[in-house]
């Protein structure tokens, strides 16, 4: 790889991470970058050089760890903070014929009719947290209030996990993804929640119940996931299930509440189809995926890529990029026309949650501007995602 004094630092100090990305795509399609602990990686910044990798999942580009040189070679710092998120022997994680397999078995449950069945308990939720929000005064935080709640409430449900011990589920979970959290917090959190999957699963397997992690859990006469799979496949789809929705309602909520025109265009106009959209666009979840590694010597973008080299896809940077979405991809603009996004990836793994997403994004944000717009509350002009009442 090349040399650190060619390669660009991630994160870059203070600067904001879509500025960080743009700048990376501005000197290539992809570029060399050294992560914390100076852990070299490639990052592919454009929409097409992003698609490109995507594309060749499972024939020039693996996602299991095992094909990462630098962590074969012991090039990799013992206790990355990243280490949590690029281990694992679920299906995010497996590639060919065990991705496949995994994700079969994880589908079989988690069906688009399963799914769907799911929207009047959102709309319920929806309702009552809006009800709770429209019953206080003064200035109220929408993302604390509204956007880190219903997806957690909704996730827990379907896996059947109790709500007393919902707190600590999003604690792991905020600690797992903070920027200000620590190795050991990582470690901790990671190594907490773990060991709370295995007491799951046992209960699960004890008193199953109508929930997709008894589901999971019992299987098939013909295959079931082993205890490694379970604990690593609920890992992932706990963590993922939430965080990204999250993110994608919170982010939304900003946007909307940054520009008043466009709050207004997504009301009368009934654009809420476009706003998540727009949002899933320009503020994808999950900015930069961990990662993908080379199978054999190839290049991408032109660019030369050894084997068992990790490329960083930087999904945030591929969403502005105005060789895909044109030379105002950095603006929120709910009457742009959709060219297609990566935010929830492309090809064999692409996000197996994704309809789940749109489903609560779709129902919750029409329901919550409604809602505290008949009851009096004017959401102000913020960056933040406050209102206020009238």
């Amino acid at each position: 790889m090349t040399t650190a004094e060619k390669s660009f630092a991630l994160p870059a100090g203070d600067e904001p991470l879509p500025q960080t990305y743009a700048r990376l795509r501005e000197a290539g399609p992809v570029v060399p970058v050294r992560l914390p602990g100076d852990v070299p990686v490639w990052a592919v910044t454009t929409h097409a050089a992003v698609q490109e990798v995507l594309s060749g999942d499972d024939s020039r580009f693996g996602k299991h760890s095992s094909h990462w040189r630098a962590l074969r070679d012991g090039e990799v710092p013992e206790g990355w903070p990243f280490l949590p998120l690029v281990y694992g022997e679920h299906m995010l994680m497996r590639d060919g014929a065990e991705h496949r397999r995994l994700r079969a078995l994880v589908s079989r449950d988690f069906t688009p009719g399963r799914v769907e069945a799911l929207r009047p308990r959102i709309e319920e939720v929806v309702e009552q947290l809006v009800a709770d929000i429209a019953a206080r005064t003064g200035t109220v935080d929408l993302i604390a209030a509204f956007a880190e709640q219903l997806p957690m409430v909704v996730i827990c449900e379907l896996f059947g996990i109790p709500e007393p011990e919902r707190p600590r589920l999003r604690t792991w979970t905020q600690a797992l993804f903070s920027h200000q959290s620590t190795p050991e917090d990582n470690h901790r959190a990671a190594t907490e929640l773990v060991g709370y999957l295995g007491t799951l699963i046992q209960r699960k397997r004890e008193h199953p119940e109508d929930d997709l992690a008894s589901a999971m859990v019992r299987g098939t006469t013909e295959e079931r996931l082993d205890d490694r799979e379970l604990v690593d496949s609920l890992f992932l789809m706990l963590i993922a299930g939430h965080e990204t929705t999250v993110h994608l309602l919170g982010h939304a909520i900003v946007h909307l509440l940054a520009d008043p025109a466009q709050l207004d265009l997504a009301v009368r106009g009934r654009r809420w189809h476009d706003v998540v959209e727009e949002t899933l666009r320009l503020t994808p979840p999950v900015y930069g995926s961990l990662f993908r590694y080379a199978l054999a010597d190839t290049t991408v973008a032109g660019t030369p890529i050894a084997a068992g080299d990790a490329l960083l896809l930087c999904l945030g940077g591929a969403g502005t990029d105005p060789q895909r979405h044109g030379p105002d991809a950095a603006r929120f603009d709910l009457t742009r026309t959709q060219r297609g996004h990566l935010a929830f990836g492309h090809g064999p793994h692409f996000c197996l949650g994704a309809p789940l997403a749109r489903l609560e994004a779709n129902v919750a944000l029409p329901i919550l501007f409604d809602r505290l717009s008949a009851c009096g509350w004017r959401c102000r002009r913020s960056s933040c995602g406050t209102a206020r009442r009238s």
